[in-house]
C-alpha cells in the first residue's frame, strides 16, 4: 500500500515526558546556535538580519509536521544563502532599497518551494539521485571558499562591489586592501580565531554566545561605531508578518536557474544528513515526503518575509547530539527564535558585522573537503574529475554555472561509460569455472569457440560498440565456429540491440559461425522471443550456464560427426 504524502505524523503517537525533555533541551541548544547564524546568513544573502530570523521560525514548524526526519534542523544555510545572493544580484540593481531585495528573495523561496512540492506530489524524489555526490561535494567545497571570500570585506572593514566568481571577489578585495580598517580587522580576526579553535577542539560549550556578547559590549562601551566599526544597527522587533511577494513572469523566468540549483543542493544536503541519522535511529526517510515538507517550508518562508531554507548539517548534528527525539524540537527552536524577535532584538544593535562574518567563515570551514576529492580519485578517477571540474567551474564562473556544468559533465561520463560497456572475453580455469582473460591470462581458450560476457544492459547507445567488439574478436580468432554469449549481466535490452544481434547472427551464420546464449534472464528472454529468436535459435537460446552451453556444442558436434570443440 502506498504511503500518503499528507498524514498524521507517527511521532505524535505515544509522545511522553522522556521525548519532551529531550526535545526541549535540543530546541534550546539549537536556538542558541541558530539566532546568530540566521542573522549572519541573512547578511550573506544580501538581506538585513531580521529576514534570517523570519526564515528561522515558521518554516521550521511547517517542516516538523510534513517532513519525515525527526531530527533534521531546517532553516537558513550558508550555500543556499550565497545562491540567494547570487540570484538576487542579477535582478536587483545595486543601491536598490531593502524591500526590493527582500521581495526578490521571498519570490525565490516561493519558486523553490513550489518546485519541491510538485516533485514530491508527483513522486519524483528519484530525480535527486541524478545529481552525483561528487558534484555536490565539489560544488559545496567551492561554494564554501566563495562564502569565505565574500566575507573578507566585512572582516577587513572595506566596501566592495562584489562579484559572481571567486576570482572577481578576490580581485575586488585586493583592490580595496589599502582601505582596510584596523579596528574592524582586529575584532573580526579575534572572533574568527576563537570560533575556529572551538570548532576544531570540539568544545561543547556554545562559544558563539560569549563572542557575540563581548563584541557587543566592546562596541557599545567604547563607542567603536564612531571610530568606523560597522554594526548591525536597529533590528526590527515583532513577529514575522504575512508579506507575499509580487509575482512576475519575467522575474520567475530569471530566478528559475538559481531556484533549480537551490532545489537540488538543498534537497541533497537535507536528505543526506536526514538519512544518516535515520539509519542510526532505525527509521525510514521518504524522499517524496521530504520534498513536500521542505517545499512547504520554503513556501512559508516566501509568504512570511523569509528566503529559501534547507536542512543544515551542523545544526542537525547538534540537534541530534543534544537529545532531539522528534520534530517537536524544531518547534521549540522556532518558539525561542520568535521570543528573541519579540523581546531581544535591541541587544543586537551594536553587534559588529565583522563578528557575523567570523561566524559565517567558521561555520563553512567544514564544507571544504579536499580529502573527499582524494578519496574519490583513489576509488574511481572519473568521480574525482567530476569533483575537480565542478569545483573549478564554480570558482571561476559562478555557482549556478558550476552546478549545471558539474551535472552535465557527470551525466556525460555516465553516458560514455554505458555506451562502452565491458565485454569480457572468457577462458576456462576449471571444470565449471570461466574467467576474464584480462585478469586470468592463463585461462584455456578453445580456438573453435569465442566466449563473451556482456556486463551491461543493451540499448541503442551501446549496441554498435558491442557489435564492433564481437566482429573484431571474430577477426582475431578466424577459426571460431561458435560464439557463446553469456547474458547473465544483461538486465534489459531494447529493440535496436535486438535488431543488431539478429542481423549479426544472420551475417555470421552465413559464414558458418553460430550463436549460443546462456544465462538469459526471463525479462530479456520475453523480449527476444517476440523478435523471433525462438524460431531462429531453438534450444541455443535457453542454456542456463556456460557449462551447459558448451555441453550443447559437444552434443551438436557429435550428432554432425565432427570433433567436439572442447576436446581440442
Amino acid at each position: 500500500m502506498k504511503k500518503r504524502i499528507f498524514s498524521i505524523p507517527s511521532w505524535l503517537l505515544g509522545y511522553g515526558k522522556q521525548e519532551l525533555r529531550g526535545d526541549a533541551q535540543a530546541g534550546l541548544v539549537v536556538a542558541v546556535m541558530l539566532v546568530p547564524q540566521a542573522m549572519a546568513y541573512a547578511m550573506l544573502a544580501g538581506l538585513p538580519p531580521v529576514y534570517g530570523l523570519c526564515a528561522a521560525t515558521l518554516p521550521l514548524v511547517v517542516y516538523a509536521f510534513f517532513g519525515t526526519s525527526r531530527q533534521l534542523a531546517v532553516g537558513p544555510v550558508a550555500i543556499v544563502s550565497l545562491l540567494t545572493a547570487d540570484a538576487c544580484s542579477r535582478l536587483v540593481e545595486a543601491g536598490s532599497d531593502v524591500a526590493t531585495a527582500a521581495g526578490t528573495a521571498a519570490l525565490l523561496a516561493l519558486l523553490v518551494g513550489a518546485i519541491q512540492v510538485a516533485l514530491g506530489l508527483f513522486r519524483a524524489g528519484f530525480l535527486v539521485n541524478f545529481v552525483s555526490h561528487a558534484v555536490v561535494s565539489g560544488f559545496t567545497s567551492a561554494g564554501a571558499i566563495m562564502i569565505g571570500l565574500s566575507q573578507l570585506p566585512q572582516l577587513l572593514g572595506v566596501k566592495t562591489a562584489g562579484g559572481n566568481s571567486a576570482v572577481a571577489l578576490l580581485v575586488e578585495v585586493i583592490r580595496k586592501i589599502g582601505d582596510l580598517h584596523g579596528l574592524t580587522l582586529a575584532i573580526g580576526l579575534t572572533a574568527t580565531v576563537v570560533l575556529l579553535v572551538a570548532r576544531f577542539r570540539r568544545w561543547r560549550f556554545p562559544v558563539t554566545l560569549p563572542v557575540i556578547a563581548v563584541s557587543i559590549l566592546l562596541v557599545w562601551w567604547f563607542g567603536l561605531e564612531e571610530h568606523g566599526v560597522r554594526a548591525v544597527g536597529a533590528v526590527p522587533s515583532g513577529l514575522p508578518s504575512w508579506n507575499p511577494p509580487a509575482l512576475s513572469l519575467e522575474s520567475l523566468r530569471s530566478l528559475l536557474p538559481s531556484a533549480l540549483a537551490i532545489v537540488f543542493i538543498g534537497v541533497m544536503e537535507s536528505i543526506a544528513v536526514a538519512k544518516w541519522i535515520a539509519t542510526r535511529e532505525k527509521y525510514r526517510i521518504d524522499a517524496n515526503r521530504e520534498l513536500v515538507g521542505l517545499g512547504l517550508a520554503n513556501v512559508t518562508a516566501g509568504l512570511f518575509s523569509g528566503y529559501p531554507v534547507a536542512g543544515g548539517f551542523s545544526r542537525t548534528a547538534v540537534n541530534y547530539q543534544a537529545g532531539a527525539r522528534t520534530p517537536l524540537a524544531a518547534v521549540f527552536t522556532a518558539a525561542l527564535v520568535l521570543l528573541t524577535m519579540m523581546f531581544l532584538t535591541p541587544l543586537f544593535t551594536h553587534l559588529p558585522n565583522a563578528v557575523l562574518a567570523a561566524i559565517i567563515m567558521s561555520a563553512v570551514v567544514g564544507l571544504i573537503d579536499f580529502q573527499e576529492a582524494r578519496r574519490l580519485f583513489n576509488v574511481k578517477k572519473a568521480d574525482g574529475w567530476i569533483f575537480v571540474v565542478t569545483f573549478l567551474v564554480t570558482l571561476g564562473l559562478g555557482m549556478d554555472k558550476g552546478l549545471v556544468v558539474g551535472i552535465i559533465f557527470s551525466l556525460a561520463l555516465f553516458i560514455r561509460r554505458s555506451a562502452r560497456p565491458h565485454l569480457a572475453v572468457l577462458g576456462r580455469v576449471g571444470e565449471h569455472e570461466f574467467r576474464d582473460l584480462r585478469r586470468y591470462p592463463d585461462a584455456v581458450v578453445d580456438p573453435d569457440v569465442v566466449m563473451l560476457r556482456v556486463d551491461s544492459s543493451l540499448y541503442f547507445a551501446n549496441a554498435g560498440f558491442v557489435e564492433e567488439r564481437i566482429r573484431a574478436k571474430l577477426v582475431q580468432q578466424p577459426s571460431a565456429r561458435w560464439i557463446v554469449l553469456d547474458m547473465s549481466g544483461v538486465n534489459d535490452i531494447d529493440g535496436v540491440a535486438v535488431s543488431m544481434l539478429t542481423d549479426l547472427m544472420r551475417d555470421t551464420g552465413a559464414a558458418g559461425v553460430q550463436f549460443v546464449f546462456c544465462g538469459m534472464k526471463a525479462a530479456v528472454r520475453d523480449i527476444v522471443e517476440c523478435a523471433g529468436w525462438k524460431e531462429l535459435l531453438g534450444e541455443r537460446m535457453y542454456q542456463a550456464t556456460l557449462s551447459q552451453a558448451l555441453a550443447s556444442l559437444t552434443a551438436t558436434s557429435q550428432s554432425q560427426g565432427e570433433q567436439s570443440p572442447i576436446e581440442h
